[in-house]
């Protein structure tokens, strides 16, 4: 693995430790985003969509294929206490293994289980060395690949959002 990419190191962080912790994480930004209401039935989650300068974007391919995915992007259920960011960032490290920053919003999608809001986010740190057990994989796809990747229905709505 290169020691960097686009200037920005690839290295290990220390991460937060504790739900406390995380829920104070840095990286959380104060942009503009609707309100949120998952509908009954359906958990609340975060996702993020990481875009490297050069455009391309992280994607991770979840362990056994859980949930029907050859590979999507960093998302996952809510922790009590925890905002839809920080929940969104600590997805990106426990799935792939890097330190975000939250950039923008991007949508609010319905999964089997889940409504689940969607972030953009810069890569500021870390490395895809240190993903989770989560993850068996974890790539960098050009937009101009992402049908190719983004298989399974649910992640259909992004190849009109990011151009892919």
């Amino acid at each position: 693995m290169p020691a960097e990419l686009n200037g920005i190191a690839l290295a290990p962080w220390q991460a937060p430790a504790t739900d406390a912790e995380w829920a104070t994480v840095t990286g959380q930004a104060d942009i503009d985003e609707p309100p949120f209401s998952a509908p009954s039935g359906k958990h609340p989650a975060a996702g993020v969509v990481v875009i490297e300068p050069d455009g391309r974007i992280w994607l991770v391919s979840p362990s056994n294929g859980y949930g029907g995915y050859k590979h999507t992007f960093p998302k996952g259920r809510r922790e009590a206490g925890a905002s839809l960011q920080a929940t969104a960032i600590r997805e990106a490290f426990e799935e792939a293994g890097l330190k975000v920053e939250i950039t923008g919003f991007l949508a609010d999608l319905p999964r089997s289980l889940t409504q689940t809001r969607y972030y953009t986010a810069r890569r500021v740190g870390g490395t895809p060395a240190a993903m989770g057990w989560e993850s068996q994989a974890v790539h960098l796809v050009p937009r101009s690949k992402l049908a190719a990747f983004l298989t399974n229905s649910y992640d259909k709505p992004f190849l009109k959002l990011l151009g892919g």
